[in-house]
């Protein structure tokens, strides 16, 4: 059955990239706020889960081809490759370092490694979120 809701879709088109651009937002503020990956992962499953409640799951799939199974593996590589990494520099586990460096267009900024494991986290968050709601959305 092919639903014609062209308010929904319209405005979804809309609010999916306002979601996903605060989800960003939150991503990169979690350093020195509330929020970080697992908010902003949470964030980008919700704009997601909007775009499935807006159309079918074959038409996200298509506008959206990845396979969050890769994409969980990817974010747990990088979050315990980044935890496991202060082994080789003979420093207590999970310890994170940072620098400040002088970025075009963005001025002095403060880098962490702490910023890779929270890409990981993001990506598992996302990842998991998605293929749970895709499997639970694709038996007939």
């Amino acid at each position: 059955m092919k639903n014609n809701n062209v308010i929904l879709q319209t405005t979804t088109k809309v609010t999916f990239f306002i979601i996903f651009l605060f989800s960003i937002h939150i991503f990169f503020a979690g350093h020195f706020a509330p929020g970080g990956g697992f908010v902003g992962g949470l964030l980008t499953t919700g704009a997601i889960v909007l775009l499935l409640l807006a159309f079918d799951l074959e038409t996200v799939k298509e506008t959206l081809p990845f396979n969050f199974t890769i994409v969980i593996a990817v974010g747990l590589l990088l979050s315990l490759g980044t935890a496991a990494g202060s082994i080789l520099f003979n420093v207590p586990f999970f310890t994170h370092a940072f620098a400040h460096f002088e970025l075009p267009l963005f001025g002095d900024t403060e880098l962490h490694t702490a910023m890779i494991f929270d890409l990981g986290v993001y990506l598992v968050v996302v990842g998991a979120a998605i293929t749970i709601i895709q499997s639970i959305g694709g038996d007939e």
